[in-house]
């Protein structure tokens, strides 16, 4: 009786346990019954059918990383690279994954590997450097349409290095010393060319403004004698009204005046080291006084 008993208990836990299945978070397993998948278990307890049921495969439904080994692709232009890339992807049907394709890893690192040799034989090496982005985006989407029956999504296929071989990247490496010297000297010929406009540009905006400062200073001189010439003619009116009405004041006033234009010419010159000066200027210094008067009796009669 107390074997019997042992045995039950025996039993009742090894059904338990054949019946009682905990699948870990981030993965599903496929059930089987008599070989034949027949559902997916899902994180958390599930209950199957002893020795009818088994659990067929345990699919990690998390994204994961797959590195692609790197190797060497022929260019368009005949340019031989190695290629080093990564590739990202995700379980979203446990079941197609599992039975759908066998060996998924090996699946997928060869698929890459085979659209990474067409993409990249079908760019030149310049457009190969310059756009891996573009290449990144055409092989993700040729990879996910073709690993899509399988239940997996590519998320990612990230192209980590391309390496040109030595001699090649000497050769790249003189062509952009040598544009760099280019751009460099296009850049000193320009500096020159403007720095030589700039300086056109200010001789004759100085040429420009010594003209208007001509012109100005001959305006202010004209108008300075024109001025000078009113108040001569005023003053020649003036004396020729006063010798008129026989005024010997107005005589005096204009003999003065033209001695003394002579003698300032005469002073003026330049190989004049000693001036005489006449008996006569005293007298003609003299008559200058009765300028004043003769001024004031014209004030005096328009008042």
């Amino acid at each position: 009786m107390g074997s019997a008993a042992v045995f039950f208990v025996i039993f009742a836990v090894v059904l338990i346990v054949l019946t009682v299945k905990q699948v870990p978070q981030g993965y599903h397993w496929t059930l089987e019954r008599f070989g034949r998948y027949t559902r997916t278990l899902e994180p958390g307890l599930s209950f199957i059918m002893p020795v009818f049921d088994k659990i067929g495969a345990k699919i990690n439904m998390m994204e994961q990383v797959l590195d692609i080994p790197p190797q060497q692709v022929i260019s368009r232009d005949n340019a031989m690279v190695t290629i080093d890339a990564v590739c990202f992807y995700q379980v979203f049907s446990a079941s197609q994954s599992a039975y759908e394709v066998s060996n998924l890893d090996y699946a997928i690192r060869n698929l890459t590997m085979t659209n990474i040799r067409t993409v990249i034989g079908s760019m030149d090496l310049d457009q190969m450097l310059s756009q891996r982005d573009h290449i990144n985006s055409q092989l993700l989407t040729i990879v996910d349409q073709a690993t899509n029956p399988w239940g997996i999504k590519i998320t990612r296929i990230e192209i980590k290095d391309i390496t040109p071989p030595a001699d090649l990247v000497n050769a790249m490496g003189g062509q952009m010393k040598a544009e760099r010297l280019k751009r460099a000297q296009i850049l000193e010929a320009e500096g020159t060319r403007q720095a030589a406009i700039l300086a056109a540009e200010g001789s004759k905006q100085a040429q420009i403004l010594e003209a208007e400062g001509q012109r100005a200073a001959a305006f202010l001189e004209a108008e300075a004698r024109e001025r000078a010439a009113e108040a001569e003619a005023k003053a020649t009116m003036m004396v020729s009204q006063a010798i008129a009405k026989g005024d010997m004041q107005a005589v005096n006033y204009f003999v003065a005046q033209k001695y003394i234009d002579a003698l300032g010419q005469i002073a003026s010159s330049g190989n004049t080291k000693l001036i005489m000066m006449p008996l006569e200027s005293s007298s003609v210094i003299g008559s200058l006084a009765g300028i004043g008067d003769m001024v004031k009796d014209l004030q005096n009669k328009k008042g």
